[in-house]
Formats: C-alpha cells, structure tokens, sequence
C-alpha cells in the first residue's frame, strides 16, 4: 500500500529533477549579453532596493543557493557566483528576489520564516514516532496520530513553501528585466531555469500530501 502513495511523488520528483538538470545544464553554457556574474546581478538587484549592506557570499555545492534571512546575507554557489550565463543570473536574481520579499515584509515569506522551528522538530521526530508505533503496537494509534500532526506541520511549509518561491521568481524577472541586466531574447531562458526549478518544489508539496493521505490511511485501518 505504501508504494501506492510513495511511487507516483517520487516518479514526479525524478521528473521535475531531470527538467532542473537539463534547464540548468543547458543555459549555464549560455553567456549572458551583460557580462555580468551572478554575484554581480544579485548585488545590482540589491543595491537598488537600498539593501547595501546586506552581503553577497560563495558557498560550496552544486545548486546550494539560497537567502538565509536569520543572518540576512545571499549565498551563491561557485557557478552561480562566479557564471557569466543565463542559468547564473537567474538564479541569483531569484535569491535576490527572497531578499526582496523580506525587505517587504511579504506575508508568506515571513510565516515560512516563524514556522521553520517546529518544522524542523517535526522532520527531525517523526521517523522515531512512527517506527515506535511499530515497536509498541499497543501505542501503534497514538503514535500514528502524532506522526500525522508532526507530518501535516511539514506539509503545510511545503504548501506555504511553493507560492514563497514563484513570488521570489516573479520578483526576479521583474528587477532583471526592469534594470536591463538580461536582454529581451535571454527571457525564455531565464524563465525556464526558475519555472524547472519551482517544479522541484511542486514535487515536494505533492510527495508530502500523498505521505500524509498514507499516514491517514493507516490511523483509519488501525480503528477498524
């Protein structure tokens, strides 16, 4: 049974990581007409918002890009710091684009922020609670009902997650293209590394959802 819920997320997440790869792969072998790196697009995105001081750093890892808003600083990996392509100023400006929401206090931003605690509690506590329910079958329902509630907290990050990302894309090509770091040809490119890479997070809401309808199915079987 479980497969039955477990196949069709993990088919799509396969998916959505091939058309990553292959949007990726293909425009980070496109220059970019400015010139300009990665580094360099995030920090024009920024300076214009007025957000000067907020720094622009090299991290390790393929794809480890990403805004940390409790040290408020952008990190860049290697390519993306240092790429003159489509592919890197895309993905630097949709990092820049998190900044943005931050500055602007964006709503969903700021929830996604205040619920990463539990959240994290909760992924890291619900494997233990749900093989106890499996060690003690007496406690089997009460575990899984816990498991439940600890998994639903993660799939309301990942529901909360995906609008979070489209608007940091929106937002991306906005400033791109409104401060003419891209040129009119370079959009479709752009557009379709962020449009691949918010597929990942559409993956990730649908595994989540179809884990918890599993979770839900085993309470209910349980009561029976």
């Amino acid at each position: 049974m479980y497969l039955l819920f477990a196949l069709p997320g993990l088919l799509i997440g396969i998916w959505a990581q091939i058309k990553l790869s292959h949007a990726y792969g293909k425009y980070s072998q496109v220059p970019v007409e400015s010139g300009m790196t990665g580094a360099e697009v995030a920090r024009r995105i920024l300076n214009d918002a007025g957000l000067n001081d907020l720094p622009v750093e090299e991290v390790e890892g393929h794809l480890s890009d990403h805004y940390d808003p409790s040290k408020r600083a952008l990190f860049l990996s290697t390519a993306n710091f240092e790429g003159r392509t489509v592919a890197a100023v895309g993905v630097a400006a949709h990092e820049a684009g998190h900044a943005l929401q931050h500055q602007a206090a964006y709503g969903l931003f700021n929830f996604r922020m205040a619920i990463v605690p539990v959240t994290q509690f909760a992924s890291m506590a619900y494997m233990g609670i749900f093989f106890a329910g499996f060690i003690f079958r007496q406690f089997f329902h009460q575990c899984i009902v816990i498991a439940i509630l600890m998994f639903a907290v993660m799939t309301l990050f990942q529901l909360v997650t995906l609008p979070v990302e489209f608007d940091a894309s929106r937002r991306a090509k906005e400033q791109l293209f409104r401060l003419g770091l891209v040129r009119e040809d370079e959009r479709a490119g752009v557009s379709r590394v962020l449009d691949a890479a918010a597929l990942t997070y559409v993956a990730a809401l649908v595994s989540s959802v179809l884990q918890l309808l599993y979770l839900l199915t085993l309470a209910r079987d349980n009561r029976r």
